[in-house]
């Protein structure tokens, strides 16, 4: 059975397979009226980035253990470039969520394993966009991964998988987005931001503090002790007056 987090070994594992933890944080897109197409090979430019969330990343794993640290490691660089992240230790339950989703796009990172289990059943989800099999055989899993378009490679590292979902994240920034950012003003876009985390926030509600806190982690311009200020010093109250 597939393990280790960071980086992926052959040998097997009996760790205890916890419940099935979903965990996740996006932010919405801003719309503009403004449009002018964007360079296919030019990068976007960053306060567009920080608004286009539309996408989330799924990662499926009968042995993810939120406690261990080389998962925890894991997750920090992913959300350097996906700040909405829903994880599952059951197929059947991925399965149904994937079915699920409507108005986002989907990457997908998936064990050896569960991925020869399901990827056969999700290739032909619209919403899917991406597939990233992370095993420790890579010969073994290529000789059924090579067989799906969805599968972008097979991989025994973390770090091979974030540049791979690095490129699909702009390809499909690219592919859902055509904007001046000329034409776009930073206040406004931080003011949607704002508003948005805070109508969602509810007396004892802490996820939308989270979610703010993931979007701004996403972003390499803000500032570490900002972030960390604001998980200190909120308190659950109502936010507007």
């Amino acid at each position: 059975m597939d393990k280790k987090i960071l980086k992926r070994s052959a040998s097997g594992s009996s760790s205890t397979i916890p419940k099935a933890k979903k965990s996740s944080s996006s932010a919405a897109a801003v719309a503009t009226t403004t449009t002018v197409p964007v360079s296919r090979n030019a990068p976007l430019p960053r306060p567009v980035r920080r608004v286009i969330q539309n996408f989330l990343l799924v990662w499926l794993d009968a042995n993810i253990d939120e406690t261990k640290e080389d998962f925890k490691i894991s997750l920090k660089h992913l959300r350097h470039i996906v700040a909405s992240i829903t994880t599952f230790t059951d197929d059947q339950e991925c399965f149904e969520f994937l079915r699920e989703i409507q108005n986002e796009k989907v990457f997908m990172i998936v064990s050896g394993a569960l991925g020869q289990r399901i990827v056969p059943k999700i290739q032909e989800l619209l919403q899917l966009d991406s597939i990233y099999v992370f095993c420790g055989n890579k010969s073994f899993r290529e000789q059924w991964a090579n067989k799906f378009s969805k599968v972008k490679g097979v991989y025994t590292d973390i770090k091979p998988i974030c540049q791979a979902l690095e490129i699909d994240r702009e390809r499909c920034d690219r592919a859902m987005v055509s904007i001046s950012y000329n034409g776009l003003d930073p206040l406004f876009m931080y003011t949607q931001l704002l508003k948005e985390a805070l109508l969602e926030i509810e007396d004892d509600d802490k996820k939308s503090i989270e979610d703010l806190v993931d979007c701004c982690r996403l972003e390499h311009d803000v500032p570490e002790d900002e972030i960390k200020k604001i998980e200190r010093e909120y308190r659950a109250h109502t936010p507007i007056w």
